[in-house]
């Protein structure tokens, strides 16, 4: 007998990684994609919000060049229409910041400023047959499904700022605590540097506020147990690359950057969407030193696909550590707080260093400190220092509860995955059908 699909609800600020994470959760038979929330982040909601219908249009007119292509994508069919809500169109508190610089004003690189194509039709709701656009809240979107399917069967995949989930937990939060089987969050950096400021992720940056409520809550008692929920960070989501020479090579031979735009005359409407907003995304990477993209909610979506929700007796036999189903995924329990007011550290996750014997003395010579590791023997993976995988930090010992289990004492976060090769195998033969 074949496993159940998950539910998922998807809640996204649909820019260029997001967009990939949505293909692929879309080509994923495992999953059952009931619900996608749009919120603001990498560009703001209406911008986002209309990426979707981009890549709704991008699809059908795949399908109707390629009927063929349209197995590929389990969870894009009229029969089974998804929702789309709009979310949070700003942060619980504090500034509205957005990640223009890297995702464009649009959200896809400005891909409507160079593919005027690829715009949607905002008039015709009929133009998107697979979409049910939601006449309420996201909130109240996310509660029904929660509510009908049966207990702990969904999981929730955070790929933008925490907000919307924050409020769905503020507004319902017994049923999303009894009834919600697994959140996975794709935030935070905790002992690699952030991509926003010198120390925070952004989907963190853009909300420190509802972070802080859902992973240090006030009253356990009454937020969502951490023990469903499994942190995704910088950490682990950054070696996992999409290496545009590969891209090129593999899907779009005609592939180079804005200069040389997407011609959709000679390729599938599929990689010609792809393609059209990768261009400039790769013009930004070479920037920042690399020719490829990070596919950091990519490995969110995956760890969904090969992680289904524990069951309760699971968490219990688990003896308090996280729960993984999938073969070379791990996590471990790690402890921070999380910074809402720094001047120059909004969003970061603050690990306490000062007691941990492996963390480098304060103003150490880091060089010094890897000669001497050579000169004992050990090695770190990578060239460089800086592409190595970072140490973990701990302080303390989980604390024991009068001879029960161990409490967690912290978030579950995500430290190992099957690794890079085999998320960028399945991504290229699930959402463009290339077998490498």
């Amino acid at each position: 007998m074949s496993q159940r699909r998950i539910p998922v609800i998807i809640d996204t600020d649909p820019g260029v990684d997001d967009v990939l994470a949505i293909l692929l959760a879309l080509a994923s038979p495992e999953l059952d994609v009931r619900a996608i929330i749009i919120t603001f982040g990498n560009t703001d909601i209406e911008a986002a919000h209309l990426n979707i219908l981009k890549l709704h249009k991008a699809l059908v007119r795949q399908f109707e060049q390629d009927p063929k292509s349209r197995a590929r994508f389990p969870n894009f069919s009229p029969d089974a229409k998804i929702s789309l809500a709009k979310g949070s169109s700003g942060p619980l508190e504090g500034d509205l910041h957005s990640a223009e610089y890297f995702h464009g004003r649009d959200g896809l690189a400005d891909v409507d400023k160079r593919h005027p194509d690829l715009d949607a039709d905002t008039q015709d709701p009929n133009a998107y047959p697979m979409l049910q656009f939601a006449d309420k809240p996201a909130a109240e979107v996310a509660f029904d499904i929660i509510s009908a399917e049966p207990a702990r069967a969904v999981s929730y995949i955070i790929l933008g700022p925490m907000t919307s989930f924050a409020q769905l937990v503020r507004d319902h939060g017994d049923v999303v605590r009894d009834r919600l089987g697994q959140v996975i969050c794709m935030g935070g950096a905790l002992d690699v540097p952030g991509n926003t400021s010198a120390t925070a992720e952004f989907n963190f940056f853009a909300d420190p506020f509802a972070v802080k409520e859902i992973l240090e809550p006030a009253s356990p008692a009454t937020s969502f147990p951490l023990d469903r929920f499994l942190l995704v960070p910088l950490d682990t989501t950054t070696p996992h690359e999409l290496p545009f020479p590969y891209y090129k090579a593999r899907v779009d031979p005609a592939f180079e950057n804005s200069t040389v735009p997407s011609d959709p005359r000679h390729k599938a409407p599929l990689v010609h969407f792809t393609s059209a907003f990768l261009e400039r995304t790769r013009e930004v990477m070479i920037l920042f030193g690399k020719d490829a993209m990070e596919l950091h909610d990519i490995v969110a979506v995956w760890c969904a696909v090969e992680n289904p929700p524990p069951s309760d007796e699971e968490l219990a036999a688990a003896q308090s550590l996280p729960v993984l189903k999938g073969a070379g995924w791990s996590a471990v329990h790690r402890r921070f707080q999380v910074e809402r007011l720094g001047e120059i550290t909004r969003g970061m996750l603050v690990v306490d260093r000062r007691e941990d014997e492996g963390a480098y003395d304060p103003g150490a010579n880091r060089a010094a400190v890897q000669a001497e590791l050579e000169k004992h023997g050990f090695h770190i993976p990578g060239t460089l220092e800086s592409n190595a995988l970072p140490a973990q930090v701990e302080v303390e010992a989980p604390p024991v509860m009068e001879g029960k289990k161990p409490s967690s004492a912290g978030v579950p976060v995500v430290t190992a995955t099957p690794g890079p090769v085999a998320l960028l195998r399945m991504l290229s033969e699930r959402v463009w059908g290339v077998v490498p």
